[in-house]
């Protein structure tokens, strides 16, 4: 499980600026030439109530484009902002901050909203055992950046992908026949990877619980039935709760006692923050 707020390797975070920038820029910004390559000034304000995330992206997107910007952050990574503030201040080049105005937003805004998400998860589930999940459900090319975000909004990593976990889903365990074939074989081929059970019925949780597997999945599972799970796991093997997992229904889960719930609405069901770039000085602070 990752730390805190861990950032992802510094390659990955490029490559995905690489990658935004190229798509937006193409062969040159040529409304950009309009301008003249002078030095300017801008400032980002966020219009609505915020937990701000993705600085390092935003950074690398006008860092790309001109090497000496400087951008002064009035706020932290992981900070609840309300609308109004001025996040950052930016003093460089002004083709260079009109031309990743728009990556460098689409970064910001995403991996803000993304944290924003999972910390109302995480705040529903305070004073309670149980913590919040991502999923696999992310934008395609952000993956790294959005389980960052999560981790921002004081949510919990899943696996990262297909390879830092075995996850024995309804069909690999009628493949292998039962429970137990498909961990035996899951064992046999990756010894040193977590190992996580998805199980329907209390019948196959008792199956799950007697491999002494990692943790186990329960899917749509009702109350009564987690309350049970709870029961018979006795704390020897962590439960997670998939399946119809709202922001309405997290109180009745967590009550249950289950450890973690998965949900993947903290990624794919994001609403972008509303932010804004503006080519100037932010205006002084009211005395």
């Amino acid at each position: 499980m990752a730390a805190a707020l861990a950032l992802p390797p510094p390659e990955a975070i490029e490559a995905a600026v690489r990658a935004a920038l190229a798509e937006d820029l193409g062969p040159g910004d040529a409304t950009a030439q309009l301008l003249e390559d002078v030095p300017a000034t801008a400032h980002v304000v966020c219009k609505e109530a915020a937990v701000i995330a993705g600085g390092p992206w935003f950074d690398a997107c006008f860092r790309a484009l001109d090497r000496s910007i400087r951008i002064t952050w009035r706020v932290n990574e992981g900070q609840h902002v309300e609308p109004g503030t001025v996040l950052c201040t930016l003093e460089g080049r002004s083709r260079a901050i009109v031309s990743a105005e728009r990556s460098a937003l689409n970064f910001l805004q995403t991996l803000s909203a993304t944290a924003t998400t999972t910390a109302a998860y995480a705040a529903a589930l305070a004073g309670t055992r149980t913590r919040v999940l991502d999923t696999r459900k992310t934008l395609p090319g952000l993956r790294l950046a959005q389980k960052y975000a999560v981790r921002v909004g004081g949510g919990v990593n899943h696996r990262i992908g297909l390879f830092d976990a075995v996850m024995l889903k309804e069909n690999h365990i009628a493949a292998a026949g039962s429970i137990s074939a498909a961990v035996e074989r899951a064992r046999a081929l990756h010894p040193a990877l977590p190992l996580i059970v998805e199980v329907e019925s209390l019948d196959e949780l008792d199956q799950a619980l007697a491999t002494g597997c990692t943790r186990i999945l329960i899917d749509d599972f009702d109350d009564a039935m987690m309350r049970e799970a709870v029961r018979r796991a006795a704390g020897r093997i962590p439960l997670e709760v998939s399946g119809s997992v709202s922001l309405e229904r997290l109180p009745a889960i967590a009550a249950t006692g289950v450890d973690y719930v998965s949900v993947g609405a903290l990624t794919k069901h994001v609403r972008a923050i509303d932010l804004s770039l503006r080519l100037s000085a932010p205006a002084p602070a009211r005395r």
